[in-house]
């Protein structure tokens, strides 16, 4: 008897084969993708520290403003 190069356990090893390629790529991937995902969490919090700091500004600049007149000292 002789084997065919194609046999069902020869194609089945090379479809094994190109899962396993294929999940190592994967994998490599969720690691990259897991980078970004920390990188932009932390731009996220900065900016929105960044964000309260400059409110907090705001405000203080509001509070000094003189108050405005009202409507009836306008008139």
């Amino acid at each position: 008897m002789s084997m065919d190069s194609s046999s069902p356990f020869d194609r089945i090893a090379e479809r094994v084969e190109r899962l396993l390629v294929r999940h190592e790529q994967l994998e490599n991937t969720i690691a990259l993708l897991t980078d970004q995902v920390a990188a932009l969490t932390q731009e996220r919090d900065s900016l929105r520290s960044r964000l309260q700091a400059a409110r907090a500004r705001v405000d203080a600049l509001i509070e000094r403003l003189p108050p405005s007149p009202t409507t009836k000292d306008a008139q």
